[in-house]
């Protein structure tokens, strides 16, 4: 199946997910007027003919910000909200916001380790210091 060029300018944006990004990079390296109309989308974009479309993937203006994934993650967002930004996770498969998600689960799993180091030390200091109390 032959990509749209819909589908080519997400390829140049890095937008695709894994597989098709890969499946897509693959089918340019055998097939030359792929490569062509590849290279007639470079064209357009560098003679500054922009779309709308264009502008809105450019400036991700469906993306979350950082803190709205940090909100989803804490699950404070209201439910229609939150609903959007699963299904443009899940179902668009945006590769920035799944990073911007990664990240930030990763940041919140190092902040309880954390917590849990700085819980566990107090409880050996007191502890250690039960004794010297009662006395």
């Amino acid at each position: 199946m032959s990509p749209t060029d819909p589908e080519l300018e997400a390829f140049l944006d890095e937008g695709l997910p894994p597989e098709r990004m890969s499946a897509l990079e693959e089918a340019l390296r055998g097939d030359a007027a792929l490569r062509e109309r590849a290279a007639r989308i470079i064209a357009r974009r560098n003679s500054g003919a922009h779309s709308v479309a264009e502008i809105w993937r450019a400036a991700r203006v469906s993306c979350a910000t950082r803190a709205e994934w940090g909100q989803y993650l804490l699950g404070v967002l209201d439910a229609g909200h939150a609903e959007y930004l699963r299904f443009h996770l899940e179902a668009i498969g945006c590769r920035y916001c799944a990073a911007n998600v990664a990240d930030l689960q990763a940041q919140q799993q190092a902040l309880a380790l954390a917590a849990n180091a700085a819980q566990e030390r107090r409880r050996k200091y007191y502890a250690s210091s039960a004794g010297l109390l009662k006395k």
